[in-house]
């Protein structure tokens, strides 16, 4: 503990010792045996002054309580004195109240203190931000954490200031233009808090302010919305008026709390105030920082377990209707966690992909099962490998490459592999799509429009797009009628017989379910009613116990 904080200690400690032998001083009359009411009527007003003293002594930024309680026990006594009512511990407890208020008198005051601490380091140059003239970051970090060791009644909060419309002003008008708008905003904030509070450059466009002192969250806020409102005002930079747009975070620090964390929490508010767009003031919101952290740590999870080689590919088989045996299957990634188990992949590949992990991720996939395959097709001749495709694998560049190089590798038939992805996906750029999917096809691989008519197809698209097989989703599956009359389905079959391509049919839970796709002509279709997902090692077993041959799509 630094000398500065050992100080504090003291003086509160005096302070308290203060208060509470002036409550006492100012309860003791009760105390007189002659008092009425006997015992019971000395000690409740005995207890309700220790109680008030209690108040007190917790109550935050209101030190003329202090004063006002102080004041009036001397004054009580001298009243007694001169009616010569002051009993000789009475007289004790007077001498010892004016001794402690001597002694913090001495001590003195913690504010000039600080300001002058401040005034030493943005004396030092190192301390300084060279643009601005406030202090840098690393004042600001100096100066915060000692603030934050010492003892206080009040609170301490750090606002975040970011200034959205620094860059287009650098792009627009030139870095000597953007250095005048620096300066102008850290005079507009320099000029809008207290005088104990502390002003800093971090980084860039971005300030922080240490507010000490305050008595509650709300007045830090209401500071921060005043900055806003002034920095939103014109600022004059090389004579032209310039108005920017800024956003503010504000984090106050609990009791022993490091700034790291108080930074890290007015940083979340920060990005609040960014994600709801810009130009506000926001506290801090425990709820949502939960749910950024536990977003961090599940990132960081992913890419421990990439790197740790956690993730396998199952395989889903697809059954040809008409003979009941498995024709191919589909490869899906999972994730075998040390401590979670196998994970479903709706638990991390929009994480991924958000990561740009999945083109990395992808291609293991498909070179693994590619590679599996092989050892099927030894034995079944024609065996089909289906793979999915995200979007940011189809907007890879080196996707084409990629997939050559993975088949000449693993020595699979190009037209044994199918490549799907969803219409989602394949229509968000139609053109760049066609062009990806027909190179793609001059490989020799066929292409598969997933979840076919649940987003936004239309037959102009399908025609734009080179595609073998339509999956029909599950959803339309579900859906179908038990009696003959026309579904959904039925008619996605029938575009898929008019534009000459292979339906396959997603989602089959029952056997009802596969007996009406027989009927309508669905060659082909997977789900639980004939296998789940499994590792390689079930669908060899699986493929040995069928031992049919494979008849090609």
């Amino acid at each position: 503990m630094g000398r500065n904080a050992l100080l504090d200690r003291v003086r509160l400690g005096v302070e308290d010792a203060a208060v509470l032998a002036s409550l006492v001083l100012l309860a003791w009359p009760v105390a007189d045996a002659g008092h009425p009411g006997g015992m019971p009527g000395r000690i409740v007003p005995l207890l309700a002054a220790l109680c008030l003293g209690l108040a007190v002594l917790m109550s935050d930024g209101r030190p003329m309580l202090r004063h006002v309680v102080t004041g009036a026990a001397l004054g009580a006594a001298g009243i007694r004195h001169l009616n010569g009512d002051l009993s000789p511990v009475a007289t004790w407890l007077v001498m010892l109240v004016a001794a402690a208020v001597l002694v913090r008198q001495a001590l003195g005051d913690r504010p000039d203190v600080d300001l002058s601490r401040q005034q030493v380091l943005l004396a030092q140059q190192v301390f300084r931000d060279p643009l601005t003239g406030l202090g840098n970051r690393k004042m600001f970090v100096e100066y915060a954490e000692e603030v934050l060791d010492e003892p206080s009644r009040t609170h301490t909060a750090v606002i975040l200031v970011n200034l959205d419309g620094f860059k287009h002003v650098n792009d627009h008008f030139g870095h000597i233009v953007g250095d005048d708008l620096l300066r102008a905003a850290a005079d507009r904030l320099a000029v809008n808090v207290r005088a104990n509070d502390t002003v800093a450059r971090l980084d860039s466009d971005e300030f922080a302010v240490l507010l000490p002192g305050l008595e509650d969250e709300q007045a830090a806020l209401a500071v921060a919305e005043r900055v806003l409102t002034e920095l939103h005002r014109p600022l004059e930079v090389a004579g032209v008026p310039v108005t920017i747009r800024a956003r503010a975070g504000v984090a106050v620090a609990k009791t022993g709390e490091v700034l790291d964390h108080v930074l890290r929490r007015a940083d979340q508010a920060l990005l609040r105030a960014k994600v709801e767009g810009g130009g506000v003031a926001r506290r801090f919101d425990p709820e949502l920082f939960a749910a950024a952290e536990q977003r961090r740590l599940a990132e960081a999870d992913l890419l421990r377990g990439i790197e740790a080689g956690e993730f396998e590919v199952h395989y889903q088989p697809i059954v040809d209707l008409d003979g009941g045996h498995t024709v191919g299957v589909e490869a899906l990634v999972r994730w075998q966690h040390p401590e979670r188990g196998l994970v479903p992949p709706a638990v991390f590949l929009d994480l991924a992909e958000s990561l740009g992990l999945l083109p990395r991720l992808g291609g293991w996939v498909l070179e693994e099962a590619c590679r599996q395959a092989i050892d099927w097709q030894n034995r079944f001749p024609g065996f089909e490998l289906n793979v999915n495709l995200s979007a940011s694998q189809l907007g890879n560049p080196k996707l084409i490459d990629e997939v050559r190089t993975i088949l000449e590798r693993t020595g699979l038939p190009p037209q044994d592999l199918v490549l799907e992805l969803t219409e989602s996906v394949a229509l968000t750029d139609l053109v760049e799509s066609a062009r990806v999917l027909s190179a793609l096809k001059s490989l020799g691989v066929r292409i598969a429009l997933d979840d076919f008519g649940t987003g936004f197809s239309s037959l102009s698209h399908l025609s734009s797009l080179p595609v073998d097989v339509i999956k029909i989703d599950r959803s339309f599956v579900q859906a179908m009628p038990e009696s003959g009359d026309a579904s959904v389905a039925e008619a996605v079959m029938h575009i898929a017989r008019t534009f000459n391509l292979s339906p396959v049919a997603e989602g089959i839970e029952n056997a009802e379910q596969a007996s009406r796709l027989r009927e309508l002509a669905c060659g082909r279709a997977q789900g639980y009613h004939f296998a789940r997902p499994m590792p390689a090692g079930s669908v060899t077993e699986l493929l040995d116990k069928q031992g049919v041959p494979i008849r090609a799509l």
